[in-house]
C-alpha cells in the first residue's frame, strides 16, 4: 500500500514514437516476493479490469507478489494515438517490452485477456526470456469467426452514455447473454472499468478509431499456432469462459495435445472474457503462480 493509503501507484513512461503510456504498480506486501506479474488487457479494455486480482494477489498473507496493469495506447489513461493505423498487436507488444525494459523486468508472469494473450504469444516468439509463465484468458491460437463479428459490431460504434447508470445498462445489454449470473452492482464495477471519468460523469475509455483498425481485419484471422509453440518451454494456463464464443474446447484441447504440461480451467456462466473477479478464479491463478515460482506441475489445475 502507498503512503497516501492507495492499493497501488500510477506510473507513465514514453512509448518509443512519443506517446505518453499509463500502467499501476501493486507493490507485494512486504516480506513476500513472487514473481511478478504483468496484466494485459483485452482490446478496448484497460487496466482497470485486473484491480480485483492485483489486490488479492498483492496482498496474500503467504504468496504475494508485485502486480502490474498496463494501459495500452489508445485505452484508459494512455495518451491517444493520432495515427489509428498504429493500433495493432506488434506495437502494442513493442509498448509492452518498452515497459518491462523500463521497470528491470525479466522472466515475467504475464497473464493476456484476449488481445493482451495474443500479445503474450507474439511475445514469446520474439523476445522468449521476457516470459516466466503465461496465462491466457480466453483466448487461444484460433478465434473463432463468430465471436470476432460480434466484438466488431460495437467497438466504435456504442454511444458515451450521459451517466453512471446509463453506463451499467449498456454494458450489461452488450453483455448479459453471455454473463446470466452477473448481479447489476457488479455491472456498475464493470462500467467503472471500462470508461474513464470526466466530472464525474463517463468518458471514453478507449479511443474510437479503434473500430477503424479492426475493421481492416476481413475473413478468419490466421491460426497462431507457431506463436503458441514458443510458448512450449513455460508453464501456460488457458482460462476459458464456459460460453466463450472466441476460445472453443476443441482449440483448447488442441493447445493440451500441443503443450502436455498445459493447464486449463474453465469459468461457468461466463463468456468472453471471464472478468476474474471471483474467489475461486483468483485462487486458480494464485496456485498456478505459486506453483511456478517452485517448477511445480500445474497440469492438474481446477477452479474448485
Amino acid at each position: 500500500m502507498t503512503s497516501d493509503g492507495k492499493t497501488f501507484e500510477d506510473i507513465y513512461f514514453t512509448s518509443r514514437d512519443g506517446l505518453k503510456l499509463h500502467a499501476r504498480r501493486y507493490n507485494a506486501r512486504q516480506g513476500t516476493s513472487g514473481r511478478a506479474l504483468l496484466c494485459l488487457a483485452g482490446l478496448t479494455r484497460n487496466g482497470r479490469d485486473f484491480h480485483d486480482l492485483a489486490v488479492a494477489l498483492s496482498r496474500h498473507p503467504t504468496s504475494a507478489r508485485t502486480v502490474y496493469t498496463l494501459d495500452y495506447r489508445g485505452r484508459g489513461l494512455s495518451e491517444f494515438d493520432p495515427d489509428w493505423h498504429n493500433y495493432t498487436v506488434p506495437v502494442e507488444m513493442y509498448d509492452v517490452l518498452d515497459f518491462l525494459t523500463m521497470m528491470g523486468l525479466e522472466d515475467v508472469a504475464i497473464i493476456g485477456t484476449s488481445r493482451g494473450g495474443l500479445i503474450t504469444m507474439l511475445m514469446a516468439a520474439a523476445q522468449p526470456s521476457a516470459i516466466g509463465a503465461a496465462i491466457l484468458n480466453d483466448i487461444g491460437p484460433v478465434i473463432e469467426q463468430d465471436g470476432l463479428i460480434r466484438i466488431s459490431g460495437y467497438v466504435g460504434r456504442t454511444p458515451l452514455p450521459i451517466s453512471w447508470a446509463d453506463a451499467a445498462r449498456m454494458v450489461k445489454d452488450l453483455n448479459r447473454r453471455h454473463f446470466p449470473e452477473i448481479r447489476d452492482a457488479q455491472w456498475e464495477d464493470i462500467a467503472h472499468q471500462l470508461y474513464n471519468e470526466r466530472n464525474g460523469k463517463p468518458a471514453p475509455g478507449y479511443d474510437q478509431k479503434l473500430g477503424k483498425a479492426l475493421s481492416v481485419l476481413y475473413g478468419p484471422l490466421p491460426e497462431l499456432w507457431p506463436q503458441f509453440q514458443a510458448l512450449k518451454n513455460v508453464p501456460v494456463l488457458v482460462i476459458r469462459g464456459e460460453n466463450s464464443d472466441l476460445l472453443t474446447e476443441a482449440t483448447v484441447e488442441e493447445m493440451r495435445r500441443r503443450h502436455p504440461t498445459l493447464a486449463a480451467v474453465t469459468v461457468a456462466n461466463q463468456g468472453h472474457a471471464p472478468f476474474l473477479k471471483d474467489g475461486p478464479t483468483i485462487e486458480a491463478i494464485r496456485h498456478f503462480l505459486v506453483a511456478t515460482d517452485l517448477g511445480q506441475s500445474v497440469s492438474a489445475l481446477s477452479i474448485a
